[in-house]
């Protein structure tokens, strides 16, 4: 079986062990407490974390996805994660940067300007018509999410016929369109957490299986979700044992990056994961 790889500023990378990309918010209003960085010294201790703990990629916001965050200019996204881009370009040069943005300029800029290996976009190009064509001129890997709808909109949008038809078909139609415009590298993310239930979320989780037909990376974050504390009770605050489960759960069934806060726990759980069984990940459980 070939290993799926990504080429990251022309180094072709492995998926054959999975990844675990640490989150970097630079927001005063992301979901998780804990996750907020903005000044010089919260940053750089929250790199370093990231780092000891044995994360592989760095993922910036500035700009909130939760469904009632506020509004953010494209200007004050920018100017927040430049902050951080410059602290991570003075003192951490050669660790891979991804940065999490709908918007095309601003993925233009982190790219060029302070070279950022990886866009992440929530919206799979649906909030900018430009996102896609500007992904293909940079050549960079594009982490293609599923949602309906905005952030503050998408809880409006939880009613499927057929979810899982609806979301493979959505991959289907966006893959074809990044791969006319030369797109190599893409990544999947269902979007756990986005425009779904509680219920939902769990139903996809429970068929992850059905993206290894894409022959894709898949990305999955359900880091702290609401899909934990409402079912299970509590906060944010108190479920990083739950995402630990769910994030064993999507191991086993095709992850090859974990998007998380709690960079750890998560790497403990690829190890343990591929120390059992001892093959390659993808045919665990699909």
């Amino acid at each position: 079986m070939l290993h799926k790889t990504l080429n990251i500023k022309g180094t072709l990378t492995s998926l054959e062990t999975p990844l675990v990309m640490g989150i970097l918010n630079i927001t005063p209003d992301s979901f998780y407490a804990d996750s907020r960085k903005q000044t010089e010294a919260a940053i750089e201790e929250r790199i370093q974390a990231i780092l000891s703990e044995g994360g592989q990629i760095i993922d910036l916001g500035g700009y909130s996805s939760r469904p009632d965050a506020s509004e953010v200019s494209p200007e004050e996204e920018m100017k927040r994660l430049a902050f951080a881009l410059r602290i991570l370009n003075t003192h951490y040069p050669d660790v891979t940067l991804s940065v999490d943005t709908f918007r095309a300029d601003v993925a233009r800029r982190c790219v060029e300007e302070y070279g950022v290996a990886i866009i992440n976009d929530i919206s799979g190009g649906e909030l900018d018509a430009g996102m896609f064509e500007t992904v293909a001129r940079l050549h960079v890997p594009y982490i293609m999410m599923h949602m309906r709808g905005t952030p503050r909109t998408m809880q409006q949008h939880t009613d499927y016929a057929d979810m899982m038809e609806e979301i493979m078909l959505y991959f289907a139609r966006k893959v074809r369109q990044l791969r006319l415009l030369g797109v190599n590298d893409i990544i999947l993310d269902p979007g756990f957490g986005f425009s779904k239930t509680v219920d939902q979320n769990y139903m996809l989780m429970g068929h992850l299986c059905e993206f290894k037909e894409f022959a894709l990376p898949l990305l999955v974050g359900i880091s702290r979700k609401s899909m934990i504390y409402k079912y299970l009770g509590g906060t944010p605050a108190d479920s990083l044992n739950g995402t630990t489960v769910l994030n064993t759960i999507a191991l086993l069934n095709g992850a090859d990056i974990l998007r998380v806060h709690d960079v750890k726990a998560a790497v403990e759980a690829v190890k343990l994961v591929s120390k059992t069984f001892n093959v390659q990940h993808s045919t665990f459980n699909c």
